[in-house]
């Protein structure tokens, strides 16, 4: 009677689809969707610094998100050529998930909802074979310009030097080797494409498809040195970055780079220093140079990028430069912190409960006038101040105040007015212009103010 009742259990389980070995089965053993066993690992739940994170008991598990807001709006004033129109934009909505696993392997993935417009941006594996290095692969910042590497929830001006904006390259594929230890950090990698922007991706795309062209590809490499590493509340960041790159088919046309920027505003939609497209380009090499010192609750940086196109067909070489130097101070006790592991600061100290306010001053300069015979894309200054309020770990409001000073050539590839003719009509020829020098070109003053919050 009781084997008979054995079959017939089994039998009941077979027909209604659950086999024999799930009922032997404890509650501890779980299965995904495909069938496989899965590990199971306990995670605690709590907010860090206003960051949601999960972690295992023995901290070597660990998830968390990344979400960013930033809300901008600027009001634009100075008698100038051509119309700007005040606005509001929401200049980064970004929403990231990443996890360490095992003390080994980290993951990130970073979109950005801005404006309605999505955008991939960080998405790589990363793997530690010890404290000292780091293999990393996949679409991340190039080492380049610590000011571009700094995260924008840390920046200390709403947009990032021109100079910066023009020349660093940002976020590739590629792949890179990361080594630190104490004064030392060096890093090395090979780059691809831009996959980030719908429309440079279309152009890679196509460019592929319609004419067969390799996609080109960038070697760049940073050294930085940190002679008081092992310093409380100061130090020293010297760093040089050297980028030999070859065109991207990610570029309108193949065989051509371009360089340009909105001169410290994304509000403005105006490029007035922009090079258009350089043709026939063999290869281009950057180099920058960084120089940085902090004490406590004051900070002092600086940046000089140089960019050289060498072009094909015996055309003449273009020449491209650019700098910025800025100071600033946390006025009720907070102090800066240096991230030795990236070469870079993070995130200010607050000497209040109610928070901290700090004060910046800035001056940059691009010149994008290679000569008189060659290219002339303009050349521009802009003066900064700021005032930060850190709330807390998640909200930041910042107050911007700038004058963008432009010259004759900086007309926007033809298109923006710089000054008059004989006649005292508007002008977009820099050659036609009868303004002294100094009086060319647009100039203008910017208020700008942004509300923030990061968790």
């Amino acid at each position: 009677m009781k084997q008979k009742l054995s079959y017939s259990l089994f039998g009941l389980l077979m027909l209604i689809g659950i086999p024999l070995w799930a009922q032997k089965e404890n509650d501890t053993i779980r299965y995904n969707q495909y069938g496989v066993r899965v590990d199971r690992i306990p995670l605690i739940a709590e907010r860090r610094n206003g960051t949601l994170v999960f972690e295992s008991r023995d901290q070597k598990q660990r998830i968390w998100f990344d979400t960013r807001v930033q809300v901008d709006g600027a009001i634009f004033t100075g008698d100038t050529y051509n119309e700007i129109g005040n606005g509001t934009a929401i200049r980064r909505a970004r929403l990231a998930m990443k996890t360490e696993l095992n003390e080994k392997w980290y993951g990130e993935l970073d979109l950005d909802f801005a404006n309605s417009e999505l955008e991939l941006k960080d998405a790589y594996l990363a793997y530690f074979p010890n404290q000292h290095w780091m293999i990393r692969a996949g679409n991340f910042k190039e080492s380049f310009s610590m000011e571009s590497t700094t995260t924008s929830r840390y920046l200390t001006f709403m947009e990032r030097p021109m100079a910066v904006s023009a020349f660093a390259p940002s976020r590739h594929i590629g792949l890179a080797l990361q080594y630190n230890y104490n004064w030392l950090l060096a890093i090395g990698g090979v780059y691809f494409q831009n996959v980030s922007d719908l429309e440079e991706r279309t152009y890679s795309v196509d460019n592929n498809k319609d004419f067969g062209t390799d996609e080109g590809y960038s070697l760049t490499g940073k050294l930085v040195f940190m002679p008081l590493y092992n310093k409380s509340g100061y130090g020293i960041h010297i760093g040089a970055a050297t980028s030999y790159r070859t065109p991207k088919t990610d570029a309108e046309i193949p065989g051509s780079v371009r360089y340009s920027t909105r001169s410290l505003t994304n509000i403005n939609r105006k490029k007035y220093l922009d090079t258009d497209n350089i043709l026939n380009v063999d290869y281009t090499w950057q180099n920058g140079f960084e120089l940085a010192v902090y004490y406590h609750n004051f900070r002092l940086q600086g940046e000089y990028l140089l960019t050289d196109v060498y072009r094909k067909n015996n055309l003449p070489n273009e020449n491209f430069n650019g700098f910025y130097i800025m100071g600033s101070c946390m006025l009720l006790g907070g102090e800066y912190q240096y991230n030795q592991r990236d070469g870079e600061f993070t995130q200010p100290t607050r000497g209040r409960k109610w928070g901290d306010i700090e004060l910046a001053l800035r001056y940059d300069m691009l010149d994008l006038n290679s000569s008189m015979e060659g290219l002339m894309g303009g050349a521009g200054e802009g003066i900064t101040a700021g005032i930060n309020y850190h709330v807390n770990s998640s909200v930041k409001v910042m107050f911007n105040y700038a004058y963008l000073n432009h010259d004759r050539y900086a007309n926007g590839k033809g298109k923006l007015f710089v000054g008059h003719d004989v006649q005292g009509n508007l002008t977009k020829n820099p050659f036609e212009v009868i303004e002294t020098e100094g009086k060319a070109g647009e100039d203008f003053s910017m208020f700008s103010i942004r509300f923030e919050i990061d968790f």
